[in-house]
């Protein structure tokens, strides 16, 4: 293994040794801890250490990096306490995630490090966001996201380094090539030469190097940093090397052919450059020795103030409290509930309030950015973003690959550096190709490290448009479910608008589901203030006696059309706006009035938010029921394309008979 120090002092290689040794000697000391049952889990880096430490010691320490879990190196590159990466290891509430999490499943934006979910490819996209911000900013700054041989089979690779390549972004990919994913051989993974070569496909530069030669990562990564900085450009590194170690240590190496190990052993990369260092003069045995037993004492000390923890106790106001990023005050924002004749405004498509919601609040948030297919000059699908390119300029306003799952974790990367987003899916059925950064990355990020996500996620969505399976479902209860999604989904353009800002105006993850056949097809007053509707509050469209019709959406329609056709019943009507959270003191009160309950919406009936709230209603308000609570949903079948057999489908065509089931019960 050759070394060349270029320009390096002799302080600045003492200093890299010592960085590079003390991620060694924690995770000799975690193994001999795992034997003794201590620690229950434990991912090893042994044999990689190099890359972790070289790249993070070639960036500034302001610089957001990406890790996986076996990236001890960055952490303790970036300084972080042992005693506290301890107390996060062994799940105390101490951790950086308060017992919420697990070994690198982390992150701390005090040290610029974002830590990693298991599905291990989103890493990828979150460093596009932070580097897009970077560029925005017009800030001498790169992002760098590791990857292993493994994690490049995955869509989220293909999909971060298009977008980083189309967007020219100055982020740095770093494959971490040890040959094997979990037991996986690389000959098994892919049939391309080298895993550097796809980043010829992409329109990008890279490179292939020795992993394990600490000095040839740091100038290398030093050396394409500053290419990325100059060009605005991508870059991709592959880093070969070995783990001397299990996939984790409970899965062994059995599947590792012997001579392997014998061969990476003798490129061990402490050795070697600890080798190189005394042969040069600048350390000799005794100062190795000397470092080694400085670093055994402060891993001792450190260690005891890591078990030094209290036993979790649980807290569940906390543990809920902390599942969405508390809501800055805006007292410069007006609040509208409801229309009234004093806020009353110009008559407007429930299209034109989205819009106008959109449009105000890129003129209130210079940080926003909008992203999407099709959304800059082309104006979006629907036209809900015309004429936005021209205002507000293509920085801002950005048409984006077919890359939905990269999107949403770039919209993510920008959170991380203040920046507010809006994603606007297509239509809301293609957000199954998102699905993972939603609901794993965006929804958890806060309560897992405190972290939040400054994102909208617009979702055109719903049927009778005759659009078919694939552009009409009603996909709503997919998230209503996962803790740290707030989901919204107005009926009037005075809520379009105000529920836009609010959304807009909150730190954490909103899903805008917007009924496709509503956008030109509904209109109403919308005030021309800069205003919010609240979310988790319900309005109460009309009030009545005899029954209740709890609903959303385009269903609300439904609702007020046969109210109005029936003036023989007293309809109580209220629109839930919110879907998560929901408005329960609304929905009790509804109950109240009425006795019975119908819960209509537009999704299928299994699985469908209805049954949520028909058990909530059962459980907490049962004495105040006279009838069983009864749901009139689409039916359980995918969306057809014929206009016949979806007006069969809908919800609408089972109304009258679920409401005369209700009254006559």
């Amino acid at each position: 293994m050759n070394f060349d120090k270029k320009d390096l002092s002799n302080d600045q290689l003492v200093q890299f040794y010592r960085s590079l040794l003390w991620p060694r000697m924690i995770e000799e000391k975690m193994l001999v801890l795992l034997r003794q049952g201590r620690i229950s889990k434990w991912f090893s880096g042994i044999g990689q250490e190099a890359i972790s430490v070289g790249a993070t010691l070639a960036l500034d320490n302001d610089e957001w990096i990406m890790p996986l879990h076996r990236n001890l190196g960055v952490f303790t590159s970036r300084n972080m306490p042992l005693h506290q990466l301890f107390m996060q290891w062994q799940g105390a509430q101490e951790g950086y995630s308060k017992g919420r999490e697990r070994s690198f499943h982390f992150g701390n934006s005090e040290h610029h490090i974002c830590g990693m979910i298991s599905h291990l490819g989103p890493q990828l996209a979150i460093a596009d966001g932070v580097a897009l911000a970077h560029k925005l900013r017009k800030e001498k700054k790169v992002s760098l996201a590791f990857t292993g041989d493994g994690g490049t089979s995955e869509g989220d690779f293909h999909e971060a380094l298009n977008v980083a390549a189309v967007w020219d972004l100055p982020v740095i990919f770093i494959i971490e090539n040890n040959g094997y994913g979990l037991s996986t051989p690389v000959n098994e993974q892919y049939r391309c030469i080298s895993l550097v070569d796809k980043a010829k496909g992409y329109g990008m530069e890279g490179v292939q190097i020795d992993g394990n030669n600490l000095l040839t990562v740091y100038e290398t990564i030093k050396g394409v940093r500053d290419y990325c900085i100059k060009h605005q450009k991508p870059y991709l590194v592959e880093c070969m090397t070995f783990r001397m170690r299990g996939h984790e240590e409970a899965s062994g190496t059995k599947y590792v052919p012997q001579d392997l190990f014998r061969l990476w052993e003798q490129k061990d990369p402490i050795k070697n450059y600890e080798q190189y260092l005394i042969d040069a003069g600048v350390l000799d045995e005794t100062t190795v020795t000397a470092i080694r037993n400085e670093f055994k004492e402060k891993i001792e000390s450190e260690l005891a103030l890591g078990f030094e923890t209290a036993p979790v106790q649980a807290n569940t106001e906390a543990e809920l409290e902390d599942v969405f990023a508390a809501r800055p005050v805006m007292p410069h924002v007006k609040v509208l509930d409801r229309l009234t004749d004093s806020n009353a405004g110009t008559e407007k498509r429930l299209i034109d309030g989205i819009s106008e919601g959109l449009k105000q609040s890129m003129q209130q948030h210079s940080n926003l950015v909008l992203m999407g297919q099709d959304i800059a000059e082309y104006g979006g699908a629907f036209k809900i973003t015309e004429g936005f390119v021209q205002e507000f300029g293509k920085e801002r306003v950005r048409n984006t690959p077919l890359c939905e799952s990269a999107i949403v974790g770039t919209a993510l990367g920008l959170s991380l550096k203040g920046f507010k987003s809006m994603m606007e899916i297509q239509f809301a059925d293609f957000v199954t190709v998102g699905f993972n950064q939603i609901v794993n990355n965006l929804a958890k990020i806060h309560y897992r490290w405190g972290q939040n996500a400054d994102v909208v996620i617009r979702m055109p969505t719903g049927g009778g448009v005759g659009a078919g399976p694939f552009h009409s479902q009603s996909n709503e209860a997919w998230f209503t479910k996962v803790p740290g999604l707030k989901v919204v989904y107005p009926s009037s353009p005075f809520d379009a608008k105000g529920l836009m800002i609010a959304a807009i105006n909150d730190p954490n993850p909103v899903l805008f589901f917007e009924h496709k056949a509503l956008y030109r097809s509904i209109s109403g007053p919308v005030p021309a203030d800069y205003y919010e509707v609240p979310i988790g509050k319900a309005c109460s469209v009309r009030t009545g006696e005899d029954i209740s019709i709890i609903t959303y959406g385009s269903a609300v329609h439904w609702a007020v059309n046969y109210a109005d056709a029936h003036p023989e019943m007293s309809i109580d009507i209220l629109d839930l706006r919110t879907l998560a959270p929901l408005d329960y003191l609304a929905i009790r009160q509804s109950v109240q009035r009425t006795g019975r309950v119908l819960i209509l919406h537009e999704d299928t009936l299994i699985g469908g938010i209805g049954g949520e709230i028909a058990a909530w209603i059962g459980e907490n308000c049962f004495q105040l029921l006279d009838a069983p609570v009864m749901r009139c949903a689409s039916l359980d079948t995918p969306v057809p394309f014929n206009i016949e057999l979806e007006n069969n489908f809908l919800a609408k065509a089972r109304l009258e008979e679920t409401v005369q089931r209700l009254v006559n019960y």
